[in-house]
């Protein structure tokens, strides 16, 4: 990605984030157990009613990290293009899943959960800040949503 000299306005940089959000299929993922260790990995994702569901089983460290803290950092891109989400997380098992988003789902990323294993459960992360910026003259702005409204 090309890198302009100008930084982009808040409203160019919401779209952009919207835009790869409903674009890309992996995100990563980091969260911790009660004890602050930390956990990251990669999984894919939908955009779907404002959120990001994401598909993991509940038992692995994760799933029960998403489950008990209730909060997630997600991340897209490189050091050249970063989004931040930070986010509160609510648990779904199979059988509770809105059929919307697991449909949505399964379109995305061509795999149904609900299919696969009992032990696997949909996370639904709220968005309530996002940051986004391209190298480090976009610092400056970069804060896009807090408390879960968007600033631009």
């Amino acid at each position: 990605m090309k890198i302009d000299t100008s930084p982009r306005e808040p409203r160019r940089r919401r779209q952009d984030v919207l835009r790869r959000l409903d674009q890309e299929i992996d995100i990563w993922v980091a969260s911790a157990d009660a004890d602050g260790l930390p956990c990251l990995v990669a999984l894919w994702f939908v955009w779907h009613d404002e959120s990001v569901w994401l598909a993991t089983r509940a038992t692995n460290p994760t799933g029960r990290n998403l489950r008990d803290g209730r909060r997630a950092r997600l991340a897209l891109g490189d050091t050249k293009d970063v989004v931040l989400v930070d986010g509160d997380v609510e648990t779904y098992a199979l059988r509770d899943v809105p059929a919307a988003a697991a449909e949505a789902f399964v379109a995305r990323t061509g795999w149904d959960p609900r299919r696969d294993s009992p032990t696997y459960a949909f996370f639904r992360v709220r968005p309530r800040a996002v940051q986004a910026w391209h190298g480090r003259h976009e610092l400056p702005g970069r804060h896009l949503m807090k408390d879960g409204v968007w600033l631009a």
